[in-house]
């Protein structure tokens, strides 16, 4: 049953994503004075018509994932006012409405998740969790605990700790931590050979949070964002360069976004990690992530999407002459049918090659 529950969830999350997309469209297309002839929640077959409005029909649709708009004359340059036959400014503005939208909600919800969570102190490091039978549970050290120094070294960086742990492996350590406010000295002995997916001490680390004004929140989420655009711009280049490897980023399907979904309320279930944790913010995290990323994808040029349409319409705007609209309606068929087939190839991957999920 809760597994049942997991996947009505994520289907919800996931349509709202992709309502919000068509969301932006509808009302580009409105701003453009272009009639919408259908939005559609769901993809057909049509179930119901809700209601109209303005000329246009709200449906329900039979398949819960997604939505869609459907403007007059979207493709085709003989229907008057429609769509195609708008000028290169507003078309732009169209195709841009559905990724700006997604982009935005992320920003949101990120603004949501720093606000409720706080900011990392990148000077103090935190216990989040310690292994069975580890030299960190001999030793007495719990979760909670922040460490201070390790044989008189100050620790300020999760880095710095490692690196030091690495240097006395097989050789007791003491370490000075703080717990309830009270400083406590241990001894612990960094195993040289620590089992798979267990380190030297066999602890994980975070920063402990301090919670931030609203205020403050709003510019670390646009930090937070404006990184992730820019990863996402820049990994291409990575990778045919060799800054990261293949196995360091790939891309997923519905399958692996549900897996990594769920791995997100886990992590959600444990409070622990030095965060007054009110809200799921790492579902939170993941669905501001998967926003943007949504939108971004989207504005690849790809003549099936957004960011296709777009470029197809860039000759009209600085030329003044148009891509042939049996060019334009063959890219973007053909563009759709490589999408299917690859998403069904990435699908797969997910199902026998299942993501390392944390």
């Amino acid at each position: 049953m809760e597994l049942f529950w997991t996947i009505i969830q994520f289907a919800l999350v996931f349509g709202v994503l992709l309502l919000v997309h068509e969301t932006g469209h509808f009302i580009m297309c409105r701003i453009a004075k272009v009639p919408v002839e259908e939005y559609g929640i769901g993809l057909p077959p049509r179930i119901l018509t809700l209601f109209h409005w303005q000329g246009t029909a709200f449906t329900l649709n039979a398949l819960p994932f997604g939505a869609f708009v459907r403007p007059l004359g979207e493709v085709d340059r003989s229907v008057a006012g429609g769509l195609a036959n708008a000028s290169p400014i507003k078309k732009l503005g169209v195709y841009l409405g559905g990724p700006v939208m997604n982009i935005v909600l992320g920003l949101i919800l990120l603004v949501v998740m720093f606000y409720q969570m706080g900011v990392p102190i990148e000077n103090k490091v935190v216990v989040v969790d310690v292994a069975p039978e580890s030299p960190a549970l001999l030793s007495g050290i719990q979760s909670g605990d922040i460490i201070i120094s390790i044989n008189g070294i100050i620790i300020d960086d999760m880095t710095a700790m490692q690196n030091l742990i690495k240097q006395n492996m097989g050789k007791p350590v003491e370490i000075i931590i703080i717990r309830n406010d009270n400083e406590v000295s241990l001894t612990a002995t960094p195993r040289v050979n620590p089992p798979e997916g267990q380190g030297s001490l066999g602890v994980t680390l975070t920063n402990p949070y301090e919670k931030i004004s609203l205020w403050k929140a709003i510019p670390t989420a646009i930090t937070a964002a404006y990184e992730q655009m820019r990863e996402f711009v820049l990994m291409p280049g990575r990778l045919l360069t060799g800054t990261v490897s293949k196995d360091e980023t790939r891309v997923v399907g519905i399958v692996g976004i549900y897996n990594m979904y769920t791995a997100a309320g886990e992590m959600d279930a444990d409070t622990s990690g030095g965060s007054t944790q009110e809200a799921p913010i790492f579902r939170l995290y993941f669905i501001a992530s998967i926003s943007i990323a949504i939108g971004l994808t989207n504005l690849l040029p790809i003549p099936a999407l957004d960011g296709g349409r777009i470029l197809l319409t860039l000759p009209e705007l600085f030329l003044r002459k148009r891509v042939p609209q049996k060019v334009e309606s063959y890219l973007i068929s053909l563009s759709f049918m490589a999408l299917i087939l690859l998403m069904i190839i990435i699908t797969y991957n997910d199902i026998v090659n299942p993501i390392l999920l944390p």
